[in-house]
């Protein structure tokens, strides 16, 4: 899908044709509209490349001035499927009469430009558009994060009252996330370096300031990502050996009343031999309490001596 945007005074219209100063947004374009963006002059590959969920981030530039970045950006995908939070490739073509963004998904991050909620922003003003798509991508990198550590710390009051694997296996669906994320943010780091070295940004000094605050917003976004993960990554060890533990409990008891019960089996296996030995106690009246006397002070003795060496 293709749509055009121009902004006008304080607000944002959509337009039919492409003009100077325009924005153009591309979600999954078919290959009808791939063709009629080439006729637009944009390289073929500057569409497709975007459109891959694994393209990493990196910054181009033609012979003709033409600059194609590609970054990641957050996108969460829900919270029932195996990763609920991913980062998606976004592309940006900027050249001397439009900018347009690609990407495969509908996601926040343009869907804000769209309802004009950044401040800010202009469609003929190109370097601080980048700019505050790299921005407000920081910031929804915190955002998720926040949202990551508040539904962990549900999880692990969860775990406290019940070890189920359900829990464990939540736990490892956001550690997943945190590690996209930390892929997503340093590959982000190093293209905003490179931009910061091609001294695009530096005509106006307005931009130059905002591109800094984007890299310390970033880099803050990694920090987060890296504490959130090293405490997840000992939350999910910590939980695993207090399961194996209590794994270990169960089976040294049921082996502790195992044996006890196989003493009990002995004795009245002994008793019960269909053998001639002088017992003495066919005749005597409390034969049965005899036996089930010695049965108990061996139980007893067993159980003393597994008490005292905590093996219960």
């Amino acid at each position: 899908m293709i749509t055009i945007y121009r902004s006008n005074q304080n607000h944002l219209e959509k337009i039919d044709q492409v003009s100077y100063g325009s924005w153009i947004n591309v979600t999954d374009p078919t290959s009808d509209e791939i063709e009629e963006l080439q006729k637009l002059g944009i390289p073929q590959d500057f569409i497709t490349y975007p459109l891959d969920i694994d393209e990493r981030s990196r910054t181009e530039r033609e012979d003709d001035g033409t600059i194609f970045i590609i970054l990641r950006i957050p996108y969460f995908q829900g919270k029932k499927v195996d990763v609920p939070y991913t980062s998606i490739p976004l592309g940006i073509v900027l050249t001397n009469q439009f900018i347009m963004t690609i990407c495969r998904w509908q996601n926040d991050i343009i869907q804000k430009f769209i309802s004009n909620q950044v401040k800010g922003f202009k469609t003929n003003k190109h370097n601080r558009f980048v700019l505050l798509i790299l921005l407000n991508t920081a910031s929804k990198f915190l955002t998720y994060l926040r949202e990551i550590n508040k539904t962990t710390e549900a999880l692990e009051d969860q775990l406290q009252l019940s070890m189920k694997n359900k829990l464990v296996l939540e736990l490892l669906k956001y550690q997943k996330s945190l590690v996209y994320f930390t892929t997503a943010l340093k590959s982000n780091e190093l293209m905003m370096e490179r931009l910061r070295r091609s001294h695009l940004f530096r005509m106006y000094p307005e931009d130059e300031d905002l591109l800094e605050d984007v890299i310390t917003e970033n880099q803050q976004a990694i920090e987060m990502t890296n504490i959130s993960s090293n405490i997840l990554n000992s939350m999910m060890d910590t939980f695993a050996n207090i399961i194996s533990n209590n794994l270990n409990v169960v089976m040294k008891f049921l082996t502790s009343v195992t044996i006890i019960l196989s003493l009990l089996a002995i004795v009245t296996g002994y008793f019960g031999m269909n053998i001639r030995f002088p017992l003495n106690l066919e005749m005597n009246p409390f034969s049965y309490l005899i036996i089930l006397g010695v049965m108990m002070g061996l139980s007893t003795i067993v159980i003393v001596i597994f008490y005292k060496r905590d093996w219960f």
